[in-house]
């Protein structure tokens, strides 16, 4: 494919302005079109990003430009229908997080993409973050030793108050299943990346603000396949120490049997060998771009090497695949639900 990738996208809420912006600065992709269920965002985008066609209706979008890739920047409650149109027309796609509303409407949305072999992937972006890159790097090193337990304290710390979120993403107060399908199945995925897979779960969550709809807090433990442990430790109203709270979203600790990894706020690794007390930085290449790392571009390019051929492999978070942490996410709400732990099935695991 020596020509560009033909990109168009559709929505054009708070968090698409770091997909447009990753887009503009791919040599190899062509900004098509862009489609807003409100023409004047749809235009303001279009002209940020030299983009040279608009349109309000999704459907009209993919027959009049016939696109490579559709990114789908849009709520939850759209994916399934938006997801069938493309499907249908056999036009590649990504899909923003949260994927659908519900289990069962996301696995309709890969029946309908497998059922024309079109690429779905989800922008589960938190994976590409360069840190837990390196992380993954670090363990398949085997500088960690045999890996015991993963845990992270999310801690962004812009829940507290009537005015949550508002001048932001001012749905989140509303959204009934807040802190684990929002937030924390960004750390389901990421420990699914760095630990393998979840076999089983045990989840207590509450709400702390009481200007929001659904959960702010929680806890999980998660009990991995091979063996190893995990922990999230969730808290939207309390913040960690970082110059960006929102670069890492808090801390994090890998434990092995040889060393112990580190993230701090700031995107810094720290590994501390078995029996010794001092920490050694991690030196390792990011850019403190865009964001969360520039993973947004990271994931963007990933996808778009592999639809060109010049990246070999399979895609990373295809929809199919992501249906595994959509099934813990609905065992987390289960256990939260019954007191109890849920044992996954051995197919969704």
């Amino acid at each position: 494919m020596a020509q560009k990738l033909r990109v168009a996208t559709v929505g054009a809420g708070y968090f698409s302005r770091f997909q447009y912006e990753a887009w503009s600065r791919m040599p190899d992709v062509a900004l098509v079109a862009a489609c807003n269920r409100t023409a004047d965002k749809a235009e303001e985008v279009a002209k940020a990003y030299d983009i040279p066609e608009v349109f309000t209706e999704f459907d009209r979008m993919l027959e009049a430009v016939a696109p490579d890739l559709v990114d789908i920047i849009t709520p939850p409650v759209t994916h399934l229908e938006y997801v069938r149109q493309a499907a249908a027309r056999r036009i590649a796609m990504i899909c923003q997080k949260p994927f659908c509303s519900t289990l069962d409407e996301a696995q309709q949305a890969v029946a309908a993409a497998a059922e024309t072999d079109t690429p779905l992937i989800v922008h589960e972006n938190f994976r590409f973050q360069p840190w837990h890159t390196q992380a993954k790097r670090l363990l398949k090193e085997g500088a960690l030793g045999t890996p015991y337990q993963i845990s992270f304290r999310l801690r962004p710390g812009d829940g507290q108050g009537p005015r949550a979120y508002l001048d932001r993403q001012p749905y989140f107060q509303k959204m009934e299943r807040f802190l684990v399908h929002e937030t924390a199945i960004h750390l389901v995925d990421t420990f699914r990346y760095l630990m393998g897979e979840v076999a089983a779960v045990t989840a207590r969550l509450a709400r702390l603000n009481p200007a929001i709809a659904g959960e702010d807090a929680g806890i999980i433990l998660f009990d991995f396949a091979n063996g190893a442990r995990g922990l999230f430790d969730g808290n939207r109203l309390s913040d960690h120490a970082a110059q960006n709270r929102r670069l890492t979203m808090g801390e994090m600790l890998l434990e092995g049997a040889e060393a112990t990894l580190r993230l701090d706020g700031d995107g810094r690794l720290f590994l501390r060998r078995h029996g010794v007390n001092e920490e050694d930085a991690v030196p390792y290449h990011w850019q403190d771009r865009g964001f969360g790392g520039d993973c947004v571009y990271l994931l963007q390019r990933h996808v778009v090497d592999r639809l060109r051929g010049t990246e070999p492999g399979a895609f990373m978070n295809s929809g199919a695949d992501y249906l595994a942490n959509l099934r813990i996410e609905q065992a987390v709400y289960e256990s939260d639900r019954s007191g109890r732990r849920v044992v996954l099935e051995p197919e969704a695991a």
